[in-house]
């Protein structure tokens, strides 16, 4: 099995979840199958990809980041390729971030240059205040801790978030509140020490976009933009409509936060999208989300673009495609929520699986994540 792109092995390090297998199959399927670390969680379904090279197991990010440096650390030094690596969860992207300085001249992966750049724009409030210096709308917002003083003549509803996706429970944390009794009693709840409080609005959309950047941020391409099919307060869709992202005013906007930042990796930025049409912008993951086979069933791999780009210096103009529109599915998560929640009947939701281009797990070519999903579907969903 081939795991190297021009001499340069290939990782995949991620908490174990179908994000990664993604990741893991959009290199497989252009010829590199990759070294996978996961970080063991209640259930498995990326580490049962045919596309494996080697396969470890881990308890934590910093026990992989470990086996990391003690296995690989020392290939640079002997050939001098560096080995690359991808990352598609938050917490192996922080904790990166917070080491850049032990790992630079050992591997290639998502950085802004120094230690603790990224986390300070994983940050919600920090990234939405650089968004609206680059010209975004953005909806009023506070940041508290749970000590503190409630700020006056706040506009309700009040939508509640961590500031940070490691420091509090993700979603666990979002409350919906219609007046400070509700606020206050959400608070109690919530499990990050630092708040974000802001304006909530019932939304007609959201929008999430999928790219990558090089050169410190210098260059960008986005691949693929998505709106949801349906919506669920509190929480994402797992069904959506895809098309090729033409927006060049705001991709000019996007591309001047990055530089800004001197991120080079991969991105999601996502916007929330008001009832009268107003984009907001919301928050940038440092990090291909869990929507990344989008861009592979668009003909645009996206960490195998990254990785070609790294290595050539720039961005070919011929990865840049055209496709025509089609719909993605999540399909274990859209099944649990409109057929177990009775939104639709299991015949609506087989027309519409069928129809979709692009599912998240089922691969007829590499069945054996799908197998230990339907083994383990409680723990799955």
């Amino acid at each position: 099995m081939n795991n190297q792109y021009n001499g340069h092995l290939c990782i995949v390090f991620a908490l174990e979840h179908y994000n990664p297998l993604n990741m893991i199959r959009a290199l497989g399927e252009n010829g590199i199958n990759p070294v996978y670390i996961s970080v063991k969680r209640r259930y498995e379904v990326a580490t049962k990809s045919k596309y494996i090279s080697e396969l470890y197991r881990v308890d934590s990010v910093e026990e992989g980041f470990n086996l990391l440096l003690e296995k690989y650390g020392h290939l640079a030094e002997g050939t001098g390729n560096k080995p690359y690596i991808v990352f598609s969860d938050d917490k192996s992207v922080g904790y990166f971030d917070l080491h850049y300085d032990e790992w630079k001249d050992k591997f290639i992966t998502y950085n802004a240059g120094r230690n603790g750049r990224i986390n300070e724009f994983m940050d919600k409030y920090n990234i939405q205040q650089l968004a609206k210096k680059h010209g975004f709308n953005v909806l009023d917002s506070y940041v508290i801790s749970k000590e503190d003083k409630l700020p006056e003549n706040l506009w309700y509803p009040i939508i509640t978030k961590d500031i940070s996706p490691n420091s509090g429970s993700w979603k666990g944390d979002v409350y919906i509140c219609q007046n400070e009794k509700e606020l206050k009693e959400a608070i109690v709840k919530i499990e990050s020490p630092l708040i974000m409080i802001q304006h909530f609005v019932d939304k007609q959309n959201e929008m999430a976009l999928e790219g990558y950047t090089i050169n410190k941020g210098k260059e960008m391409q986005i691949i693929t933009e998505m709106k949801w099919k349906y919506l669920i307060q509190g929480y994402y869709s797992p069904y959506h409509d895809v098309k090729m992202f033409e927006n060049k005013d705001m991709e000019a906007k996007l591309q001047a936060m990055f530089e800004e930042i001197g991120f080079e990796g991969v991105f999601e930025v996502e916007f929330l999208i008001d009832k009268d049409g107003t984009y907001y912008f919301m928050e940038t993951n440092f990090r291909a989300s869990a929507w990344n086979p989008t861009c592979k069933f668009a003909g645009m791999p996206l960490p195998y673009l990254w990785i070609k780009g790294m290595d050539n210096g720039s961005i070919d103009p011929a990865d840049r495609k055209e496709f025509e529109p089609f719909t993605s599915m999540s399909e274990v998560i859209d099944y649990a929520k409109r057929v177990e929640g009775g939104m639709c009947s299991i015949a609506e939701w087989l027309r519409d699986f069928k129809d979709a281009k692009c599912v998240y797990i089922y691969d007829k070519e590499d069945r054996g994540p799908w197998d230990e999903v339907i083994k383990n579907w409680d723990n799955f969903k």
